[in-house]
């Protein structure tokens, strides 16, 4: 297990599969977490579950506000910040380009984009600052996508968004290369998560059969496990990544190697 003793971490979308996963993970390898969640009531019970040295504070990622609260709780609840997980995420319904209804464009773009951008603008100044005051490296890790790397036929707006993920990553990292900070983004494939089995529900077929022709493109055949995704975030958050800067790592069973 990796060593996070005495980090403080934000985990936005904490209360899902990845995040539930990495709370439990920071929390065990001796982190303090600010976690944030749209919904406060599983969000509450996990910080309860946790225990220790755990803030929740509840709010929808796509209020550029929240993501200031965030960075400020970290710094009055335990005096830093080191490390942000910019999970929060949503996809929309299957549907082709053209038959993609506008509000469900809208707000994915809002919560998968926007809310990355909002998240990084907070985050950035605070972990620099704290790079200049005592020479500590922090590191912004954002979940993206492997749509974020490869075209994702019939969820176009949620394969744009992602890519624009990977290029906020990409961009903040050369911006802050010599700044104390690193960004590196996450690009997993679907993963067995309630969104994706949610997703697999909405298919309109027998789940078994829906599940397999998701994996159709992944070379493994089959979708990741949560633990597989996490060990991946977990390499781009640990301090011992120190030369570790503007990638995208791909979890996805081969899929972005054709």
């Amino acid at each position: 297990m990796a060593d996070f003793e005495d980090r403080v971490v934000i985990l936005t979308g904490a209360a899902g599969g990845f995040g539930r996963a990495a709370a439990r993970y920071f929390t065990d390898a001796g982190a303090s977490l600010v976690l944030s969640d749209l919904a406060p009531e599983p969000l509450e019970a996990l910080a309860r579950e946790l225990g220790g040295n755990t803030v929740a504070v509840a709010g929808d990622i796509t209020d550029p506000d929240l993501s200031e609260i965030l960075v400020q709780t970290a710094l009055s609840s335990f005096g830093r910040l080191d490390i942000a997980v910019n999970n929060a995420g949503i996809v929309h319904d299957m549907a082709p380009l053209p038959k993609t209804p506008l509000d469900a464009a809208r707000r994915t773009i809002d919560v998968d984009l926007m809310g990355v951008f909002y998240a990084m603008r907070a985050q950035l100044p605070a972990l620099e600052q704290r790079f200049r005051d005592t020479g500590e490296v922090g590191a912004i890790v954002n979940v993206a996508s492997v749509a974020g790397v490869v075209g994702a036929p019939m969820l176009s707006v949620y394969a744009a968004a992602k890519h624009g993920v990977v290029g906020l990553t990409k961009s903040a990292a050369l911006e802050y290369a010599r700044r104390g900070v690193r960004v590196n983004a996450l690009c997993p494939s679907f993963a067995r998560t309630k969104m994706a089995t949610d997703f697999l529900d909405k298919a309109g077929q027998d789940r078994d059969a829906a599940e397999a022709a998701l994996v159709q493109a992944i070379p493994m055949r089959r979708l990741a496990e949560v633990d597989e995704v996490i060990a991946g975030l977990v390499f781009l958050a640990d301090p011992a990544s120190s030369f570790v800067t503007g990638q995208t790592l791909q979890i996805d069973g081969g899929l972005s190697a054709a």
